[in-house]
């Protein structure tokens, strides 16, 4: 599956995309809120500005994803691949981060402590 059809889907009223492989994917901006994402492969795509409160992200590989300025608030991130992730400047009010790991190189906002948001540093 690559961006356009994400998008496409979307639009037409499918929410559930477990497992998706959107590897390197282009979705600056995307307006996606409330889809399920549970497991699937965002390793280097660029959400950055995208608007994805309540959405289901758990388990889901963002290693080395874009995530600048995007609307993560109330977005389901445990257990999530975020080592390497920019998450510069995004909104995290009400996300769960449990279990989720970052490494050295993860861009947080600033003043989060991923410690105090049960992460794992891997």
């Amino acid at each position: 599956m690559d961006a356009e059809e994400l998008r496409r889907r979307y639009a037409g009223g499918e929410r559930y995309f477990p497992a998706a492989n959107l590897s390197q994917a282009k979705l600056i901006g995307a307006d996606l809120p409330g889809i399920n994402l549970w497991g699937a492969d965002l390793s280097g795509a660029n959400l950055a500005k995208a608007k994805l409160w309540g959405a289901d992200l758990s388990r889901a590989n963002l290693a080395k994803a874009n995530l600048t300025r995007g609307n993560l608030s109330g977005v389901k991130l445990n257990e999530a691949n975020l080592r390497g992730a920019k998450l510069n400047y995004a909104k995290l009010y009400g996300a769960d981060l449990s279990g989720a790991y970052y490494d050295e190189s993860t861009r947080f906002p600033i003043g989060f402590d991923p410690v105090s948001r049960n992460m794992r540093k891997f």
